[in-house]
């Protein structure tokens, strides 16, 4: 059975980035009354990228190439330890959050220093910006993972996430969680209203600026990461909604987990198109609403502790 999820998480976690960035592309066209792109576009993207010979700067440093692929394998190891199918990730420890979220910190760092190696003006400004908003996005990941640690008791990613629904505090704040997820998602994954992947305009790119120097299997990596994350995060919405116990019956967890998955990438799509990027000076606090419902959260399930 273990096999099965292991097998099952894996080949999600190759899948997956192509298929969410297709539906949420396929989403917006359908709103924009347009045939849009195909399903499966970004592969066909990633593999003409990695047939091309990528142009360096002749400032860069070798730390300026190394930092796609520690980008794409640190995104690779996080997702080794997310629980995208319930209570179950291949690899799973006491305090494993930790690691996760340090993994994908490590992750941020290389992007931005390979930014700032190039020396662009345009890229350190991306960088800057990565760094602050950064920081409003990592106290609702600690914030909610706390709220799920302090509901269940346990003391892993899988079984924080995985046994929250059978909490009495469940109804009152999957709501929340769930939002701080998806502005987590946003935030990490560069998309609308926090930062917008299809922008020609270096002054209003947050991440995609950060790439412009990157070109052929490196600038593949990037990308795969980063829809890599969006996944991550769509997958970790999933496991707190899916009631289904993956060691009891694993098919049906795969396939409402799957289901969620998609449903998110769905909604992240119509989000994307029935609302504008938020200005810059209004996505710090946008971001630190994601840090408000994840606190609200952790007050339900302290306050209901204590007795109150």
């Amino acid at each position: 059975m273990n096999l099965l999820l292991t097998v099952t998480h894996g080949v999600l976690v190759l899948t997956l980035p192509i298929v969410l960035v297709g539906l949420v592309n396929r989403s917006k066209s359908w709103w924009a009354g347009r045939k849009g792109p195909r399903l499966l576009q970004s592969a066909y993207d990633l593999w003409r990228l990695l047939g091309k010979r990528p142009i360096i700067s002749t400032v860069a440093s070798p730390l300026f190439r190394m930092s796609a692929y520690v980008v794409l394998v640190c995104a690779l190891a996080a997702a080794s330890m997310v629980p995208m199918l319930g209570q179950f990730a291949p690899v799973q420890f006491s305090h494993d959050f930790i690691v996760v979220a340090y993994t994908l910190g490590l992750a941020r760092i290389a992007l931005m220093l390979a930014a700032m190696d190039v020396g662009s003006a345009f890229e350190g400004m991306g960088a800057a910006r990565e760094a602050s908003f950064s920081a409003y996005a990592e106290p609702a990941l600690f914030l909610l993972i706390g709220a799920a640690g302090a509901a269940t008791g346990m003391t892993s990613f899988a079984d924080l996430i995985g046994q929250l629904h059978r909490t009495p505090y469940f109804l009152i704040i999957v709501v929340p969680l769930v939002l701080a997820l998806l502005i987590l998602l946003q935030t990490e994954a560069a998309r609308v209203p926090v930062d917008d992947p299809m922008t020609h305009l270096e002054l209003t790119m947050i991440h995609e600026v950060m790439i412009l120097d990157h070109s052929g299997p490196e600038l593949a990596a990037m990308q795969y990461a980063a829809a890599l994350k969006m996944s991550l995060y769509a997958g970790l919405i999933a496991a707190l909604i899916n009631p289904v116990d993956p060691q009891v019956a694993p098919v049906a967890a795969i396939a409402v987990s799957l289901g969620l998955m998609l449903l998110v990438a769905l909604g992240v799509g119509c989000i994307e198109s029935l609302t504008a990027r938020l200005p810059m000076r209004w996505v710090t606090r946008y971001v630190l609403i994601g840090s408000g419902a994840a606190l609200l959260s952790m007050v339900v399930v302290g306050l209901g502790a204590s007795g109150l």
